[in-house]
C-alpha cells in the first residue's frame, strides 16, 4: 500500500525523516511569490526531497578508463562548483552528462517499507532524469543521488530545494532488514557515496 501524508507526518515525528517538512513549500517566503523553489516537503502520497549543497560531482572521461562497479575509481569523478544568484544556490549539469549528489534529509526507513526515489517532473521537463532507486526496509542515512541530463543544453541542479520525490510503500513484516544483513550502504553520510561491492 502507497502511503499518505499522515502516515509520513506520523512517521516523520518519530524520526524517519530529519530534517522534515510537514508541508510542500513552493515559496522560500509565503507572501512573496517573487521567491519561488522547486518544491520540497510532504505532498498527498509522497514526500519531495532536498539536494544538499555540499558535494555535486560529474563522471568525466578519462581515455583508456573503462567504469567497473567492482573496482570504481573516483578520478572519473570531478567535483562542481556552487554557484549562487537571485535565484538560489545551484550547480550546473553540463548536457549529456552523469552527475552524483546527497540528499540533504536523513531517513531511517522503518522495517516494514521500501521507499522508492522518483524525479520530479519540473526536471523531467528539461531533459534531466533521477535515477529510480530503492532505499530498503531498516535502511538508514542521506540518499545518494544520480542524474542523467539527456538533453543538449547544460542545467542548473538546485541546492537546498526539491531534487527528487519518495514513494513509501509498506509490505509485510521481510525476514531480514537492510540494516540486519549489514547492508554496504547503510549510514551514509550527507556525502556522495561512491559504488561498492
Amino acid at each position: 500500500m502507497l502511503k499518505n501524508d499522515l502516515w509520513i507526518n506520523q512517521k516523520a515525528s518519530e524520526g524517519m525523516i530529519n530534517p522534515f517538512q510537514s508541508t510542500l513549500v513552493r515559496h522560500i517566503e509565503p507572501n512573496n511569490k517573487q521567491k519561488p523553489v522547486l518544491s520540497y516537503g510532504c505532498s498527498s502520497y509522497g514526500y519531495d526531497l532536498r539536494l544538499s549543497s555540499k558535494e555535486f560531482l560529474i563522471f568525466r572521461h578519462i581515455p583508456g578508463t573503462v567504469m567497473n562497479p567492482k573496482k570504481f575509481n573516483p578520478n572519473n569523478l570531478e567535483q562542481t562548483i556552487l554557484h549562487h544568484d537571485d535565484d538560489g544556490d545551484y550547480f550546473i549539469l553540463p548536457a549529456h552528462s552523469y552527475g552524483l549528489g546527497v540528499a540533504l534529509e536523513k531517513m531511517k526507513v522503518p522495517e516494514n517499507i521500501t521507499v522508492i526515489c522518483i524525479g520530479k517532473s519540473t526536471y523531467a521537463r528539461l531533459g534531466i532524469i533521477v535515477n529510480t532507486t530503492p532505499a530498503e526496509a531498516g535502511w538508514e542515512g542521506h540518499l545518494t543521488l544520480e542524474f542523467s541530463n539527456s538533453s543538449g543544453a547544460d542545467c542548473r541542479i538546485y541546492a537546498n530545494e526539491g531534487i527528487c520525490q519518495l514513494l513509501f510503500f509498506e509490505g509485510d513484516p521481510c525476514l531480514t532488514t537492510y540494516e540486519d544483513r549489514k547492508g554496504k550502504y547503510q549510514n551514509q553520510p550527507e556525502k556522495v557515496t561512491l559504488a561498492k561491492i
